[in-house]
């Protein structure tokens, strides 16, 4: 389900590559939802990319592709570089997960994830707190393995979708790709939510708000606690 301004910029998206083939600028698209800043388009468009409805071609300037609208939807789940997100929202927020396949058996209804505290999204903050509480999540919003939540503190992150006081649900692992969104513990003091790059020997942490430079490192610095399955947001 997409919202009300999502779906207008949707379909102006659409309609203009139906008239002249070529999509508008994120000025004609702030101009035409009459928002005040492109900052407002990119979240939209961002949010319909995970959602799988348009897809931004790289090299190209203002290079998109409608895959689908809202009532053409196909019962294909839309693929992300980090596995398969569904969508679900709410009066609880948004929820997105890699669906896990069953092994068979009947699944729980429910199964809790410790809250480890809170992780930083921004300047790195002390280490990673003990456990304070549990929330509960269906099991087809966990991928394989085990895992533990944070709650975001920070601003980096937002142009991955990523806010102030989300709930993150993190996989364990000590190993990521270069792409994945991870929990870094850097010189075993300090844990932050960051992109991760790999830079020859290095480890670049890259964050997803302009006003943040990327923090590079020796790989000696760094070890990954986790990486990012899925995100819980209240309203």
């Amino acid at each position: 389900m997409l919202t009300k301004k999502q779906s207008e910029l949707l379909r102006f998206i659409n309609e203009r590559l139906k008239e002249t083939g070529v999509p508008p600028s994120f000025d004609e698209m702030k101009d035409a939802l009459d928002l005040r800043s492109k900052s407002g388009i990119h979240r939209l468009i961002m949010a319909l990319e995970e959602r799988g409805f348009i897809r931004r071609l790289p090299n190209r300037a203002r290079a998109l592709e409608v895959l689908r609208l809202p009532e053409s939807a196909s019962p294909s789940t839309p693929t992300t570089r980090s596995g398969r997100f569904p969508v679900i929202e709410g009066n609880l927020g948004r929820v997105r997960a890699p669906v896990a396949a069953s092994a068979g058996a009947e699944a729980p209804s429910s199964v809790a994830i410790p809250v480890m505290g809170r992780i930083a999204a921004g300047t790195p903050i002390s280490a990673i707190q003990s456990r304070s509480h549990t929330i509960a999540l269906p099991p087809d919003f966990l991928s394989l393995g085990e895992h533990f939540a944070l709650e975001v503190r920070g601003d980096s992150m937002i142009e991955a979708g990523i806010f102030e006081d989300d709930t993150v649900i993190i996989r364990k692992q000590d190993t990521a790709e270069t792409g994945d969104i991870v929990v870094a513990l850097i010189d075993d003091e300090e844990a932050t939510l960051k992109r991760l790059r790999k830079r020859g020997a290095s480890i670049a942490l890259e964050a997803a708000n302009p006003a943040y430079e990327t923090r590079i490192f020796g790989p000696d610095r760094v070890r990954i606690q986790g990486k990012l399955v899925s995100l819980l947001r209240r309203y």
